[in-house]
């Protein structure tokens, strides 16, 4: 699996930015989802997840209520929208897939893309 991740950019404070993370081969909807962030000086950490058929979604609590993580098995996507943005958020963002069931913990993350760098400005 290959994932290319987009839509990252500067934004001021309470804005809001749409990630998007494409993937190619065929085994898409078998994956569990996930975003990570790393921010400059701090070791990468888990954002959000989302189970194989998007049922199920998970959030560390810093960013629960402000974002929302989504997929379309069609078109071999997930999204991240964050809204009320801070700060504190500023990070490049990564997308990751599992061939197993759901964590939060980056080794257990198989396939990763190449990060997108959100800023958030005060």
């Amino acid at each position: 699996v290959q994932l290319q991740a987009s839509g990252g950019g500067l934004v001021q404070a309470g804005g809001s930015l749409r990630l998007s993370c494409a993937a190619s081969g065929r085994t898409f909807s078998s994956y569990v989802m996930g975003w990570f962030r790393q921010a400059p000086g701090k070791e990468r950490g888990f954002v959000a997840a989302i189970s194989w058929t998007g049922g199920i979604t998970y959030y560390a609590d810093s960013v629960k209520g402000r974002f929302t993580i989504s997929r379309d098995n069609a078109k071999k996507t997930v999204n991240l929208q964050m809204n009320s943005l801070k700060p504190e958020d500023t990070a490049v963002y990564y997308c990751a897939a599992r061939a197993g069931a759901y964590t939060r913990y980056e080794s257990e993350y198989d396939y990763w893309g190449q990060g997108t760098l959100v800023t958030v400005s005060s």
